[in-house]
């Protein structure tokens, strides 16, 4: 009875051969381009985004750290930034924790000349 057992296991696969070897691996690639094109080159752009965003940093843009401190660059180092969060009060942060760039000097500096055009000219009288 054993043997009868063993005589029909062995006889469904010897026609394959070669063929089912390749055929296994071909979902494996797809699943592998799939995570590519989902997840890794995602990832990798914006990773390239933020190490843009850090080396664009100037003094006086409004940045947002990884603790969601906000504040403004008031000094730079080779690997840190002298961020003020207050008046006077200065904290030195790691340029790696600089998430986003909340508002660039130019829009903050435009903004600033705006309110104080629109203050003169809506005074009461």
């Amino acid at each position: 009875m054993i043997d009868l057992a063993y005589a029909l296991g062995t006889g469904g696969g010897a026609g394959q051969g070669g063929q089912g070897g390749f055929s296994a691996f071909i979902p494996l690639i797809l699943m592998f381009v799939i995570f590519y094109f989902l997840l890794i080159r995602p990832q990798q752009k914006k990773s390239k985004d933020h190490r843009e965003m850090i080396k664009n940093l100037r003094k006086g843009d409004r940045i947002m750290t990884g603790g969601g401190i906000h504040g403004r660059i008031t000094g730079m180092g080779e690997t840190t930034l002298t961020v003020e969060i207050a008046d006077r009060v200065r904290v030195k942060v790691n340029r790696g924790n600089i998430t986003s760039m909340v508002q660039p000097t130019s829009q903050a500096q435009t903004q600033k000349s705006d309110k104080t055009d629109t203050g003169k000219q809506d005074s009461p009288k």
